[in-house]
Formats: C-alpha cells, sequence, structure tokens
C-alpha cells in the first residue's frame, strides 16, 4: 500500500448503501488514509452512479479530507494498483430481486433474497460475474483484498475462492454486528465489552455463547430475546417472537435469518398475504430506494441521511471500514467474517467458507477454533452447505440438473416438482443475467 495513501473501488458504487460507507472512511481517517475512492457501476446504473458520486463529494468536502472521489463504468481503470476492492453489487438490478422472490410465492414457496430459490437465483447471476473481477484483480492489482458484501455472500466468497486465481477475499455481512449491538443494548453493557462466539454459515450461524468480561450471560440473553417486548431481527425480516422453551432447549442464540427454517409455516403465510397485496420486502426497498435517490439529489446535502436505516443496512459501514482498518493497521483484533474453515468447525470440511470469529492480521482473518458444532444445529447447517456446494457448480458449469438439486437440497423447497417449476420459470426469467445455462 503506498505512502501517499490507500486506494479504494467500491462495485456497485452506484448503490444506496455507498454513503454510508463513505461516513465509514471519513470517520476513521486517521486510523485509514483513503486517497482515492473508486466508485463502479454499469452504464444502466448512470443515473444512481451519479448522484451517489455528488453526494460522496459534498460528504468529503464537508469533512475537509484530501479523499478525491471517481466516478467511471470502467472496471479496469478503476481496479489498478488498488489496495482493496469492496462488492456490493445486484446483478439484475432490484428488477431481479422482485422476480426471485414474487416467483417462488406465486409457486407456494418462500421467495426471499438470499434464502430458498431467491437465494440460489442471486447466486446464480452474481458468481460469474464476481470471478471475473477476481481474475481481473488478479491482473491489475494482485495484492488488493477483495471485501464482498454482495449476498449471498457465504456462497459467493466460497465461489471466489474455489474457482479464481485472486484468493484474498473475504465476506463480510452486517448480521453478526447487527446482533451484537442489539444484545449489548438489551443487557445494558458497552459493545467493547461483549463478546459472542459466532458460528455457521452467513446467514445462518449462530451465537454459541455470550460473555461480557469473561462472564457466560448466555441464559439472560435467552431470556431477553424470547421477551414478546424485545423485537431482536433485521429490518428486513418479519419479527415473529421467538419460544422461550425452544430457544433454551437449543442452547444458542439463532440469526434472524432463522425464522425462514424454524418458523416456515408463519413466515410463509405472512409473506403470501404480501405477495397478494403487491407488497414483497422488494417492492417495499424500491420505494426506499426511490425516496432515497431523491433525498441524495439535495444539491445542500452532504451528510448520510438518517433514512437510510431503513434499507436494512445497519452497522454496514462497520462491518466493512472496521476490517479494512484491521487489515491495514495490523489490529489483531476480533471480527465476524467469512473465511476457510481451516479446520476452526470440525464437523465441516477446511476448505469451504464458515462465518466465525476471526482475529484481524495484515496477512488476512485467522479463524478462531470452535471445535464441533452441537448436533442440534449441525444438522442444519450441513444441509444448507451441501445447498451451498451444488449451487456453485450450478453457476459455474450452468447446469440445469445441479440447479435442479440445489433447489430439492434447500429446505424451503418442499417439493421436487415444484422445484422443478419454479427452476424454468426462473431460469427464463432471469435469462438475460444467466448466459452459463443458455
Amino acid at each position: 500500500m503506498g505512502k501517499k495513501g490507500i486506494k479504494i473501488v467500491t462495485i456497485g458504487g452506484g448503490s444506496s448503501y455507498t454513503p454510508e460507507f463513505v461516513e465509514g472512511l471519513i470517520k476513521r481517517h486517521k486510523e485509514l488514509p483513503v486517497r482515492e475512492l473508486w466508485l463502479v457501476d454499469i452504464e444502466k446504473g448512470k443515473e444512481k452512479l451519479e448522484i451517489v458520486g455528488n453526494l460522496a463529494k459534498r460528504m468529503v468536502k464537508k469533512a475537509g479530507l484530501p479523499i478525491t472521489i471517481y466516478t467511471t463504468f470502467d472496471r479496469k481503470e478503476a481496479l489498478k494498483d488498488a489496495d482493496f476492492v469492496t462488492t456490493q453489487m445486484r446483478v439484475g438490478l432490484l428488477e431481479a430481486r422482485i422476480k426471485d422472490e414474487r416467483i417462488p410465492l406465486k409457486h407456494g414457496m418462500i421467495g426471499q433474497e438470499t434464502n430458498g430459490a431467491g437465494g440460489l437465483f442471486k447466486a446464480l447471476r452474481t458468481i460469474p460475474v464476481l470471478l471475473e473481477i477476481a481474475e481481473q484483480m488478479h491482473e491489475l492489482c494482485p495484492n488488493a483484498w477483495l471485501i464482498n458484501f454482495t449476498n449471498p455472500a457465504g456462497i459467493v466468497t466460497e465461489a471466489v475462492m474455489k474457482y479464481s486465481q485472486h484468493k484474498k477475499i473475504i465476506g463480510v455481512c452486517n448480521v453478526p454486528i447487527n446482533t451484537k449491538m442489539t444484545i449489548a443494548t438489551l443487557l445494558d453493557v458497552p459493545p467493547d465489552q461483549l463478546t459472542i462466539t459466532f458460528a455457521g454459515l452467513n446467514h445462518m450461524s449462530y451465537g454459541l455463547d455470550v460473555h461480557v468480561n469473561g462472564e457466560s450471560r448466555l441464559n439472560d440473553v435467552i431470556d431477553l430475546v424470547t421477551d414478546p417486548n424485545h423485537e431482536v431481527t433485521m429490518k428486513n425480516i418479519i419479527p415473529l417472537p421467538w419460544e422461550k422453551a425452544f430457544m433454551k432447549a437449543l442452547g444458542c442464540i439463532p440469526s434472524p435469518y432463522h425464522r425462514y427454517y424454524y418458523k416456515t409455516n408463519e413466515i410463509l403465510q405472512k409473506e403470501l398475504e404480501e405477495f397478494k397485496q403487491g407488497k414483497t420486502r422488494a417492492e417495499v426497498v424500491k420505494q426506499l430506494e426511490d425516496e432515497l435517490f431523491e433525498l441524495y439529489k439535495d444539491p445542500d446535502l452532504d451528510i448520510k441521511p438518517p433514512q437510510l436505516e431503513k434499507r436494512g443496512g445497519a452497522y454496514y459501514s462497520d462491518a466493512a471500514c472496521n476490517l479494512i482498518s484491521s487489515i491495514y493497521n495490523d489490529k489483531g483484533d476480533v471480527q465476524t467474517l467469512n473465511t476457510r474453515n481451516e479446520g476452526a468447525i470440525t464437523n465441516l470440511p477446511n476448505d469451504t467458507v464458515v462465518e466465525v470469529n476471526c482475529v484481524v492480521t495484515k496477512q488476512g482473518p485467522i479463524p478462531l477454533a470452535i471445535g464441533e458444532l452441537p448436533y442440534s444445529i449441525n444438522g442444519l447447517i450441513q444441509q444448507i452447505k451441501s445447498f451451498e456446494l451444488v449451487a456453485i457448480e450450478a453457476a459455474v458449469t450452468g447446469s440445469y440438473e445441479q440447479a435442479l438439486l440445489a433447489l430439492c437440497i434447500n429446505p424451503l423447497i418442499t417439493s421436487d416438482v415444484k422445484a422443478k417449476d419454479i427452476l424454468d420459470e426462473m431460469l427464463e426469467a432471469h435469462k438475460t443475467d444467466l448466459p452459463q445455462f443458455q
């Protein structure tokens, strides 16, 4: 990394989340001296890139910092000599997410952007593009870290690790940090005194234990998160309360996304009601995005507007910027990341990607040993890992059979006949973004 400062490239730079990231860089400029931020997008995203780029420039100007903001459609020009590359893209834009949610619901199955059929198709569209980016990085900035925020983060990160020459990739998600902040509030303790032992897969990691200043508070947290007065979820997930008896038996803290697996019928019924009203989460997000970009256009706006929090990306910039700063400064602090297992979870192969606590150094993340997962959660994690591995094969090879197999393995798809119907309809609906299947 050059003495003149750091060069960061954000692919999907026209995202509504970019101001959050820019705010994170501004807050940390003393420890993370960013010189250039390149915001890269595609021609279809031209208007949004321009709006976000201008807001980013106003934010930096207000902060009085020597960060130059570039906006471009030329990915190769942006990547040359980058130190860090972040990816936050949506292949097919929000229209694709609407199809990912509506088509499965039409067939009576859960429609969600990172779980079930929707998650599979987001992976199928995204993996080939991420592999292309990784190969360009290998050529143009071989020492740069690829910090992937693009969902489904675990599957995408594993695909790049397995099928790209560029191995310096880390998957990041805001669910663990969001969970930690929520639990710190419930326990009324400062977040830096709280440690949660996360283990599992992306959007399927469990808090195996919770410590405050070295003392386990797991039982207290189970009592608090099963209290119907406390809402422990994400903006994009229906806040159904957890049953106390179930949680005490489980003996750990599930992710908000586990509701799709432990409360499948309740979630499905609520989603079907929304579907009939034309109010799927994707359609709500599209409306939120439109409102946000109207705000971003204001030439007097030079901060991240508070309305962005409704979008569901709370603590996104903290997760991304903390990671970049910890690598750059060789901090050796602990963060929850998606990286190669390397024996951390003994129930899973060493070369698969897991979401676990890691020590972050300038060499990247070093996963902390978990040992065996409790048998009460191991079965579900094994099933989802097998879905992820088959999904990656389908994305890379364009195999219809592997895509069908992935759907049938996934616990949110309850019929092989319906799986085939959903697959056929979604392949047709997304065909322009799935060239490998043509």
